[in-house]
């Protein structure tokens, strides 16, 4: 919002400024201010803006503007509105600082969002139970250390889920199999999987978790790939795959901590969706 004093708002109204028409003006340095974003916020990421709409509420002593930004992207956009409301201020101020001293850029606010990761993200009154099961023939013989499970079950947990059960097995599809139908018998939630999704010899987590699902779910780990194929060109090589059993969400995850934390940036807090579906749960709350 910008002060000003009420002579300033009829010498607006009465086509009076100097430099011109400044409303106008302003509309136009808030929209390129909203596209080149990036360009002067240095943690800002350059974004697709699609649609941008600059209105101005003029009162007695303040002219208000009002920024809609709207895009399609991985990340939000209040930046950029904000980033906007400011120029266009600064753009009527510096049209009409010669007739009023005592004008001031008052407040900048963000007014609401909506459409972000956060607008899908389910809670539960009751966490579901979950497993996270490390496949890796060298960490199951104690020859290395396991990174990516752990990353895993903390994320997991960040994300709200009950991590009841931590195993570490070797890349034998039989015990990955026998291991991922007692999870499925015990009536847990979420199942995720590290390790065994490449092209190696040993690599047999998606033919045993193949053997464990009853139904596929392609597009969790469609978009786990996809996510990871922007960040890492060897993305594409994994051979992640989630499907259902029961009520019980299975998802076979890369072996690399990046792979794990990449993957579930891509997926949460969307796929806590599924697991509302599955849970039958009508206590659960959507934020």
């Amino acid at each position: 919002m910008l002060k000003v004093s009420p002579d300033t708002i009829t010498l607006i109204a009465e086509g009076k400024i100097p430099k011109g028409d400044p409303l106008p003006v302003a509309k136009v340095a808030s929209i390129q201010a909203a596209k080149n974003t990036s360009g002067i916020i240095p943690y800002c990421h350059p974004i697709p803006v699609e649609w941008v709409d600059v209105r101005f509420d003029i009162g007695t002593r303040a002219i208000t503007t009002d920024v809609t930004i709207k895009s399609v992207y991985k990340t939000g956009v209040e930046i950029e509105a904000l980033t906007a409301a400011s120029v266009a201020a600064l753009t009527l101020y510096d049209m009409m600082k010669m007739l009023d001293d005592g004008m001031e850029i008052e407040s900048v606010r963000l007014v609401s969002k909506i459409g972000g990761k956060n607008d899908f993200r389910d809670t539960f009154t009751t966490p579901l139970k979950a497993a996270v099961v490390v496949v890796s023939d060298s960490v199951s013989s104690g020859e290395k250390t396991d990174k990516s499970g752990a990353v895993l079950a903390e994320r997991l947990k960040s994300e709200g889920l009950d991590v009841v059960d931590f195993q570490v097995i070797p890349d034998d599809e039989e015990k990955i199999v026998e291991t991922l139908t007692k999870f499925a018998e015990d009536g847990l939630a979420f199942v995720a999987t590290t390790g065994g999704t490449g092209l190696g010899e040993r690599d047999h987590t998606p033919e045993a978790m193949s053997k464990v699902i009853e139904r596929e779910v392609p597009g969790i780990a469609e978009t786990a790939r996809s996510y990871g194929q922007d960040r890492m060109p060897y993305a594409m090589l994994s051979r992640s795959i989630a499907g259902v059993r029961g009520n019980t969400l299975f998802l076979a995850l890369p072996g690399s901590t990046k792979g794990v934390e990449e993957s579930l940036d891509g997926l949460f807090p969307a796929l806590l969706h599924a697991l509302t579906i599955l849970s039958g749960d009508e206590g659960h709350e959507k934020d």
